[in-house]
């Protein structure tokens, strides 16, 4: 049985808690994109390398996320989140601190280590503690809290590179993440579940390997993403300065908004397809939709900047339909693998920029600084995603109906 937090204030200080662990795990893993060149300058790096360097965080991420699914599964989350979070302090003051290659790849390498475990544990969290019923809407407030996060922080963050440089402030982002630690050590307690004792350790990642239908999700997921992990996540503000003509600023102020309509979108997604009690076709018309603004976007001939953030804010709103992508997948499957769902879904997700990051450098190193081909591959992505989307069969198992669901 689920160990249930049984005081609903101990609940909302857990789900508080993984939340705030994810919007740091967000900030550490765009913070790169925010001093792009001058960290390139100061190490040496083109841009295909400096991508490579970016996409560490994520080739240590993405293969965690199948540890961290069994993990979750086996342990639960106090054990497996508290140390994550002051790994991934560590990595980012290490990232900051070394003037070495060597050691700067490290501190990515360690930071994408301690972040693997902070979405996935704020939906395992979610799934464990509350009502069958509230999953869409309160994954979506976890996304929501990445997102205004990264957007608040990416800002903020930005002016303060321009006046102090871009180590001193990485470094007090660590500092953030070892307070944070300290909040994790003292207030997340008793969430574990005991379902998966009885059973092999990695029994779970049969049900997942097999099920074509979660391998198909994954993809959806991962293609629906692809915006957010590579044009918000990396190469959006220099070409919102390349093309646009925008200051760093206004280029990161801009791009920030996708961030802002992700927080919108996953919630609004949530409600919306909570009250519906489908996600498959939210899904499709959602990645349509921001497959048009994000086009719009890049291939408009704007040069203002609100007309850029608000192209950029509703890119960001339709592509909040992505975390419905969750709830697919899980509700597919018994409650004691759902971390392990969970996980291999935002693997497949975020291990897709270790592709489309250092691709999108490639491209734009073979067309000397220009990004008219390597943004294609955005719109591209989310049209596709929205066409496998159809492909997809909606299902629910009854772990994931509530009891008064259920006798209805």
């Amino acid at each position: 049985m689920h160990s249930t937090i049984k005081k609903p204030s101990l609940r909302w200080l857990a789900f508080t808690c993984v939340c705030l662990f994810f919007l740091f795990e967000f900030v550490v893993r765009i913070e790169p994109s925010l001093a792009a060149s001058d960290i390139a300058h100061f190490l040496g790096l083109s841009n295909t390398e400096f991508g490579v360097l970016a996409s560490l965080f994520f080739w240590v991420y993405a293969p965690m996320q199948l540890v961290v699914g069994l993990a979750l599964d086996r342990f639960g989350v106090r054990r497996t989140l508290v140390p994550a979070v002051l790994l991934c302090a560590l990595g980012a003051a290490l990232f900051a601190a070394s003037d070495q290659l060597a050691l700067t790849a490290v501190g990515r390498l360690l930071t994408g280590f301690g972040a693997s475990f902070a979405f996935v544990g704020a939906l395992y969290v979610v799934n464990h503690q509350f009502a069958p019923e509230r999953f869409a809407v309160l994954s979506g407030i976890v996304n929501a809290m990445g997102m205004l996060g990264a957007a608040v922080g990416a800002v903020a963050l930005s002016g303060l590179i321009e006046v102090n440089g871009w180590r001193p402030v990485f470094l007090l982002t660590g500092a953030a993440g070892a307070g944070l630690f300290v909040l994790a050590f003292l207030f997340l307690h008793g969430v574990r579940t005991n379902e998966s004792r009885n059973s092999h350790l990695l029994a779970p990642l049969r049900t997942v390997f097999s099920s074509r239908r979660i391998w198909l999700i994954a993809v959806v997921g991962s293609l629906f993403y692809m915006p957010v992990n590579v044009f918000a996540g990396l190469w959006g503000q220099q070409e919102m300065i390349k093309d646009h003509t925008l200051s760093p600023v206004q280029a990161e102020t801009a791009v920030s908004m996708i961030y802002w309509g992700m927080a919108a979108g996953s919630v609004l997604s949530g409600i919306v397809s909570d009250w519906l009690g489908h996600r498959k076709w939210l899904v499709v018309v959602t990645a349509l939709l921001a497959a048009l603004t994000y086009s719009l976007a890049i291939y408009g001939p704007t040069t203002s900047v609100l007309q850029s953030a608000a192209l950029l804010f509703m890119g960001g709103l339709f592509g909040g339909g992505q975390m419905l992508t969750f709830a697919m997948a899980k509700e597919g499957e018994p409650t004691e693998v759902s971390g392990s769902v969970i996980a291999f879904v935002n693997m497949v997700g975020i291990g897709s920029a270790l592709i489309f990051q250092p691709l999108l450098g490639y491209l734009v190193d073979l067309e000397h600084g220009s990004f008219a081909i390597a943004a294609s591959t955005i719109p591209l992505c989310l049209l596709a995603s929205a066409l496998l989307a159809l492909l997809v069969r909606e299902q629910r198992h009854p772990d994931h109906i509530s009891a008064t669901r259920a006798t209805t």
